[in-house]
């Protein structure tokens, strides 16, 4: 897997962080058209990123806390912020950006999945949606 090069980007970070964002690969990989930086050129401020079809989806801040930046639409960051702010976070960078942050050793698996197949259908193309129909608990 991809996610060996990205856990040696951040060897200063907790193996709590480096784990959870392994288990993020795992969750935002298996969805169609996603992609891991692996090469310079798909790589966000030098730090691993995943992409769909060539939009940014994620981010990993391995310079900063470790967070994974995740796009999401502003209504629903909203809700996540208030739901878990344990889990769930903002800086002054993200504020007037359709992302939001995530403490990756403190969300639950259930929680990870959901906000990750969302942020993939706000950035993936209307082709890739249609063939990857929304499960029937997210409706």
């Amino acid at each position: 897997m991809v996610h060996t090069r990205s856990a040696a980007r951040a060897p200063s970070l907790p193996q709590k962080i480096v784990r959870g964002y392994e288990r993020y690969l795992q969750i935002a990989l298996a969805l169609p058209g996603s992609e891991a930086s692996g090469v310079p050129s798909r790589k966000v401020h030098d730090t691993p990123c995943v992409k769909v079809c060539g939009k940014l989806l994620s981010r990993w801040r391995t310079e900063a806390e470790g967070a994974l930046a995740l796009r999401c639409d502003f209504l629903d960051r909203q809700i996540l912020l208030q739901a878990q702010p344990r889990v769930f976070f903002l800086t002054g960078h993200y504020l007037n950006y359709p992302m939001v942050l995530i403490h990756l050793e403190r969300i639950s698996r259930e929680v990870l999945v959901d906000v990750t197949e969302r942020g993939w259908r706000f950035v993936a193309p209307r082709k890739l949606l249609e063939q990857h129909p929304k499960r029937s608990s997210q409706a």
